[in-house]
């Protein structure tokens, strides 16, 4: 009588450990997400898009050719694969995939199979934010037969916010995100809030940071969960304008005044009202009137500018 039931315990047991085992789909992703960070920095395919793939294809890393083949893509053999290979039921009855060694060797694989085929070459033309278009192409050029493919990677991408993984980051960025990650538990709101990797300086009590290349108010405004409006007018730009490379942006309001120990400045070459704004965090149109001066009317090189009191 026990012998006959050993093997449903067993089955069932083996079905709690499996479920225990599963990943969450936000698990996965704070799990690989520097790795399709890396792959974009690599090659230029968005972070959002490679992320989004390996979502759907390996269930979350969940599928039985991820856990037993680490192929998170499902990139089938192709005659030029030397590597390992599986045999699984697809479109097809018993049809050849790419076995790896590491997960890392299958989004690496990922980005070369991309790459180095020429269905996909017209896909690089395609700006590497644009992660709808992606979409759609690797859904024209084949990639799967699913005729909602294209639909179901950019509702993953926009329902976990992967747009944020397209900001092109360098390689010690990459090391602090790895970092902050593996001390991270318990996620909330957009996937990357969590791991700012930026240094935010405080100036005259405010929070400001310096632009990197690339970087734009939309972007700054994900990276710290603001409204791109927001940026605009904390640091009195009107909309559409493009920060500078080491600009200094504000991530919370200006003042109206500077701090005690800088009641003044003195105008240098080719200084304007709005420099000296954002040097000591004073709201623009406050400083034009403290100086008796008309809104963008411009400075004379060596005019004292007062930051704290009223011009007499």
């Amino acid at each position: 009588m026990y012998t006959k039931r050993l093997p449903a315990l067993v089955l069932l047991l083996t079905i709690f450990a499996y479920a225990a085992s599963q990943n969450t789909r936000q698990e996965y992703i704070l799990k690989y997400q520097v790795l399709a960070i890396k792959e974009m920095n690599r090659s230029g395919i968005p972070a959002s898009i490679t992320m989004a793939q390996a979502c759907l294809e390996s269930r979350d890393g969940n599928s039985e050719l991820a856990l037993a083949s680490n192929n998170h893509f499902g990139i089938k053999c192709k005659a030029s694969w030397k590597g390992k290979k599986v045999y699984y039921d697809d479109d097809e009855k018993n049809e050849c995939f790419r076995s790896y060694k590491v997960v890392e060797d299958s989004y690496r694989d990922h980005t070369d199979f991309l790459m180095q085929n020429i269905r996909y070459a017209s896909l690089f033309e395609i700006h590497h934010t644009d992660y709808r278009e992606w979409a759609k192409g690797l859904k024209k050029a084949g990639y799967a037969t699913d005729s909602n493919y294209d639909k179901q990677l950019i509702k993953i991408i926009e329902e976990y916010e992967l747009y944020n993984l397209d900001l092109r980051w360098s390689e010690d960025d990459l090391a602090n995100f790895a970092s902050a990650r593996e001390n991270y538990s318990e996620p909330a709101g957009a996937i990357l809030n969590p791991y700012q990797t930026r240094n935010v300086e405080i100036r005259n009590r405010l929070k400001s940071v310096v632009v990197r290349e690339g970087d734009t108010f939309e972007t700054i405004a994900q990276e710290f969960g603001l409204k791109d409006w927001e940026l605009y007018s904390f640091n009195d730009y009107p909309r559409g304008y493009r920060p500078q490379p080491n600009e200094i942006i504000y991530i919370q309001p200006k003042k109206k005044k500077s701090t005690k120990s800088k009641p003044t400045h003195i105008a240098g070459k080719g200084e304007t009202m709005h420099y000296i704004s954002q040097l000591y965090g004073i709201k623009l149109r406050p400083l034009f009137r403290r100086n008796n001066m008309e809104f963008g009317e411009q400075l004379r090189m060596g005019q004292v500018v007062y930051l704290r009191k009223k011009k007499k």
